[in-house]
Formats: C-alpha cells, sequence, structure tokens
C-alpha cells in the first residue's frame, strides 16, 4: 500500500519530515509558505493512526515508523535524504538512522525527544498516559511546553486538531513507545552532522536537557535556542525555523 505523504518543493535537496505525538502532517502552521521550493523537496509523512492514515492498522511503535519512513523513501526512489522530526519525530529519526545509517545524509531535532527513555515522576506519568482520553489533560500538557504562553484559544484548537486527527489508541500506543525506548547505545558515536533546535520557552524539552543527551551522543551535534519560542516554533516563529532549518540542510 503507497505510504499517503504531503510533498512541498521540487528541489535537489531532500528531506522527509515527521511529526510530533499531537500533530500530522497538516499541522504545521505557516512555515509551508518560507520554504524554498527550488532547492528543497520536502515530504511529509504522517504515522499509522494518524491524519490520512488514520484508519489504517498498525502496532503504533516508533520503529513501525522508521520502517514507514524507509518504505516512503523507497517509493519516493531517494536512496539518501535528511531527515527533520519535531517531538516525538525526533525520537523516530534517530531510530531511523540506527536502522539504514548509510542512507541518512542530515538530521535535524525540533524540541526533540532524546535517544533514551524519557523520565517521568509520578505526577507526570498521570498527565502524559492520561491525556489519550482527557482533552483537559492534553491542553495542560501543550500549555507547559509552550511556556504558558499561548493563547486559549491556540491551545484549544491544537487539542481539537489533536481529538480529530489521531485514534486513541495510536495516541496512546506511541507514547508508550517513545517514552520507554533506549536508542542510546545504538547512537552513540554516530558521525552524522545533527542540528537541534529548542524554544527558548520550552519547559520540558530544554537546551540543558539536549546538552545532556543529544550532544553527549552525536559528536556533530550543535543545538541552538529559538528565541520568542516554545515546544512548537512552525506556529510561533516560523520564518526564524525555516532561515535555521534551509541554512543546516544546505551546508
Amino acid at each position: 500500500m503507497p505510504i499517503a505523504h504531503r510533498t512541498t518543493g521540487s528541489g535537489p535537496v531532500r528531506v522527509i519530515v515527521l511529526h510530533d505525538w499531537f500533530g500530522t502532517s497538516a499541522n504545521w502552521g505557516s512555515i509551508l509558505d518560507y520554504f524554498d521550493p527550488e532547492r528543497f523537496t520536502y515530504a511529509f509523512m504522517d504515522y499509522r493512526g494518524y491524519g490520512d492514515r488514520k484508519a489504517e492498522p498498525g502496532r503504533h511503535t516508533v520503529p513501525e515508523i522508521a520502517d514507514d519512513v524507509l518504505a516512503l523513501a523507497d517509493e519516493l526512489g531517494w536512496e539518501r535524504f535528511s531527515l527533520i522530526g519535531h517531538s516525538m519525530g525526533g525520537k523516530a529519526i534517530q531510530q531511523v538512522l540506527v536502522r539504514a545509517p548509510e542512507r541518512v545524509e542530515r538530521m535535524i531535532g525540533l524540541a526533540p525527544v532524546p535517544a533514551g527513555p524519557y523520565p517521568m515522576d509520578d505526577d507526570t506519568h498521570a498527565l502524559f498516559f492520561g491525556a489519550a482520553e482527557d482533552p483537559l489533560k492534553r491542553r495542560t500538557i501543550l500549555d507547559v511546553v509552550t511556556g504558558n504562553r499561548a493563547s486559549g484559544h491556540w491551545l484549544d484548537r491544537m487539542v481539537a486538531h489533536s481529538l480529530e486527527v489521531s485514534r486513541p489508541e495510536a495516541f496512546a500506543g506511541y507514547l508508550d513507545s517513545w517514552q520507554s525506548l533506549d536508542l542510546s547505545a545504538a547512537v552513540k558515536g554516530n558521525t552524522v552532522p545533527v542540528l537541534v533546535l529548542v524554544g527558548a520557552h520550552d519547559l520540558a524539552l530544554t537546551a540543558e536537557v539536549m546538552q545532556a543527551t543529544w550532544q553527549v551522543w552525536y559528536p556533530n551535534a550543535e543545538i541552538r535556542t529559538l528565541p520568542g519560542s516554545g515546544h512548537y516554533p512552525m506556529h510561533e516563529t516560523p520564518v526564524a525555523l525555516v532561515t535555521e532549518i534551509e541554512a543546516f540542510l544546505a551546508a
């Protein structure tokens, strides 16, 4: 079965883009207006149980996402490509790297989940693992990761989108996978060029977290902070985000 995806641009630099736990390939804000279509081709893929693949059955795991990424690259005829992963997608691009390191040219993590298990205290665990069935918990998570700065309307819109475009069992399954999966030993020392972009107002995946994880495991990792942004720079600071992305990909 062909893998549903959205493509923008037709340039020679090829990039597969993976979304976060709450979003889909259709929830990247106005960022698509600012990509350079002459230099880059971006393929945005939904996960099984999300978006255009909402009805598609699956195991709802990070390894399954990686399998689908490689299948999509084969469909597109891309032997080599770069990867962008937002939040949960940041862990998924690392699983792709583990599976097929020879195919990955560069990686960009946007507020990315690190390769190791994501630690949670009891309250955080209850908040995250209750979010599949509780919209208020989803809203609380979104409010925290954007630094308690986002408007109520934006938070409500993001919650409504996440409820509409994902199945609860997929939402819960991916959380269990990205929270517990440990890829740290498998990626440690990999020399692929890596850019990690962190929102200055993200209260969860901070620059300090990235320095203790991504920068330790990847010798060619660079960490940059996006002023004025929290966990969703594609919504909060889209022009600044695209500028960082395309400067790195074109290097």
